[in-house]
């Protein structure tokens, strides 16, 4: 493709580098505004440089995506406050067996939710239960934390709903989920048994301890109410908000808790809160009684005077208590219905997915299925959306758009697609070099975007079968990328993040610690996923 005018071309150069610069150092000193704000800009700069038009700014934002994007959100956000996460904290430390058998489930259950609900989203809610477990059974968190991380960016890979390229590249390539988990699936699979073994070859010595993890370990007592957060990633800031709905359910799952309704093991009453209102507690039982005493002594003639009366109180304490158990049924039937209508639409939406609907239709269904059945306001839950993330794809998507009309990814793709064809094993080979080394400098969704047409184009001139190969290569070494650095993907940063932010439990994962095991491990899964990626 011949290169457009050279203003055209450097001035589309200068926006997309800004929109780079931004999106890897959101705080950078000379223009602090963030990722999504420096996407917003980009897109700006080139419209306004001409380097496309207004209207094919509006064409350039693929509304699929987006919706896609927002229906998923509002599934985990209701299925973070049916529980669901919790659960999967509780499986971590059940009937552990020791410190290398709690790094294999974290691989596998992180993998696995990751596949289903995203891999930022699993990073934000696991990370407090994997830190908690370590600390408390006196583990080291990196190799914990490492696993969390490294295994989310697996497992999301081998779905369109697992990660925001797997978006991009469904929508884009029209490979139905069925497909492309069944192209992905196995590379998935061993690729987290390998990685699972690298980290356990690396962290051998410490693993080797012979304290084991306590089996007794639950995770509603590992994680206060108070203390969950729910996932609203934004692209600048990453920060995360309280659960306004899992809080509401955890207030009538407390209610409703009891020693006799689950034997004493079960409260999630945490000692903390049963100590600090102890005092009190009793303070307002001796007052109590004092008063009652002195107001029945100073009664006593009056009651006498008023003859033997058939005392209402204590029928209307029975009324009361009766009333009081009705409406804790009540409550635990309604929570319990909420719950299973909040899984019964998520395997809707799945099994929709699975029979080839359309992606972005089946998830906003979904969403919207379960605002209706919660019969409330939404409010609470569509704050938790991270409209930042819409925003900044849209404006991504306009200044990849942009940058495609300079034609120069179109002149280097030239340069290199010879070198790159994949009916080759040398041409695999190149080019996966290539997404790996684009992905961790430019990120995964804009390397995708740049990339996945023209890998395709290329492939769809072999065959149809070798297309359906490429978009699945590229949606599994664009994935397993992000494992090279700290910096290779979001669901990193989140488990940084998060681990650094809870409460006198504060780990700091540096990036130097990450890139020793990342270099090796990601070389070695991408390899091992390129030979069992299949057509079907």
């Amino acid at each position: 493709m011949v290169l457009a005018p050279t203003s055209k071309v450097v001035l589309g150069s200068v926006a997309f580098g800004i929109f780079w610069v931004l999106a890897v150092f959101p705080a950078v000193p000379f223009l602090p505004i963030g990722r999504t704000a420096g996407s917003l800009l980009s897109a700006m700069l080139m419209v306004i440089f001409g380097v496309i038009s207004p209207d094919e700014a509006y064409a350039a934002i693929d509304l699929p995506i987006l919706g896609l994007l927002f229906g998923t959100m509002v599934v985990s956000a209701y299925l973070e406050g049916a529980g669901l996460f919790v659960h999967l904290g509780t499986m971590l430390a059940w009937k552990s067996k020791g410190r290398k058998d709690l790094l294999c489930r974290i691989c596998v259950v992180s993998a696995i939710s990751s596949a289903l609900f995203t891999n930022d989203t699993c990073c934000v809610v696991l990370t407090g239960f994997v830190l908690k477990i370590a600390r408390q059974n006196n583990l080291p968190p990196q190799p914990f934390l490492l696993a969390l991380a490294s295994s989310s960016n697996i497992g999301s890979a081998a779905t369109p709903i697992g990660n925001p390229q797997n978006l991009v590249i469904a929508a884009q390539s029209k490979i139905s989920f069925g497909k492309f988990l069944l192209g992905l699936l196995p590379a998935m699979l061993v690729g987290v048994l390998v990685n699972s073994g690298i980290l356990l070859a690396y962290y051998w010595k410490q693993l080797s301890v012979t304290k084991d993890v306590e089996a007794n370990v639950h995770a509603e007592d590992m994680i206060a109410g108070d203390e969950v957060t729910s996932h609203r990633f934004s692209p600048a800031t990453m920060s995360h908000v309280t659960s306004v709905n899992s809080e509401e359910w955890n207030a009538e799952d407390t209610i409703l808790r009891s020693p006799s309704m689950n034997g004493g093991i079960g409260h999630t009453e945490t000692l903390r809160n049963r100590t600090g209102s102890t005092v009190d507690e009793v303070r307002a039982e001796s007052t109590a009684v004092s008063n009652a005493s002195s107001s029945s002594s100073s009664s006593s003639s009056l009651e006498v005077g008023a003859g033997d009366r058939p005392s209402e109180d204590g029928p209307s304490v029975n009324r009361c208590a009766s009333g009081g158990h009705s409406a804790k049924r009540k409550a635990r039937w309604k929570m319990q219905i909420r719950k299973v209508c909040v899984y019964l639409v998520t395997v809707g939406m799945l099994v929709a997915l699975l029979m080839g609907l359309n992606m972005s239709w089946s998830a906003l269904t979904a969403a919207l299925t379960l605002i209706i059945l919660d019969f409330k306001d939404a409010q609470p839950c569509l704050e938790k959306v991270s409209y930042s993330l819409l925003i900044f794809f849209c404006g991504m998507f306009i200044t990849v758009e942009g940058f495609n009309k300079t034609g120069i990814p179109s002149a280097l793709w030239d340069l290199m697609e010879p070198h790159s064809r994949i009916d080759r094993a040398t041409g695999v080979a190149v080019l996966s070099v290539v997404i790996l080394l684009l992905s961790n400098v430019a990120s995964n969704v804009p390397t995708v975007l740049l990339l996945g047409a023209r890998v395709a184009a290329s492939a769809a001139r072999i065959s149809a079968a070798q297309e359906t190969k490429a978009w699945l290569i590229l949606a599994w070494v664009s994935t397993v990328a992000g494992n090279l650095s700290l910096l290779g993907s979001a669901a990193n940063l989140i488990v940084c993040e998060q681990a650094q932010r809870v409460q006198s439990l504060g780990y700091n994962l540096s990036f130097f610690a990450h890139l020793r095991f990342g270099f090796l491990a990601t070389l070695v899964v991408t390899v091992v996923g390129l030979l069992l990626i299949r057509n079907y």
